[in-house]
């Protein structure tokens, strides 16, 4: 079964997620606004998820993480929980 690693940022509104996504295209670290604007636990780590397989997230994030490009960061995606973005850092 596949496994992947990734972290990601969750905040309220696409426009968060955005201007975000903007601020890392220029250079800043992804890990430390993970830190400072998400609203998930996992940004006290940089936004640090782990090791998973496909059904352990929900499916619009699984989506992504399993069938986009490793490396980059993906988004904003929608789910239930607000806005993330997503970067898949590994995958087997």
């Amino acid at each position: 079964m596949s496994t992947a690693t990734a972290r990601h940022i969750l905040v309220k509104t696409q426009d968060e997620a955005e201007n975000i996504k903007k601020q890392i295209e220029s250079g800043a670290d992804f890990g430390d606004l993970a830190e400072k604007f998400s609203k998930c636990p996992s940004g006290k780590q940089g936004g640090d998820l782990g090791s998973f397989s496909p059904g352990q997230m929900v499916k619009e994030f699984d989506q992504v993480v399993f069938n986009e490009e490793v490396n980059k960061v993906h988004g904003p995606v929608q789910t239930q929980f607000g806005f993330h973005l997503i970067e898949i850092t590994s995958r087997d």
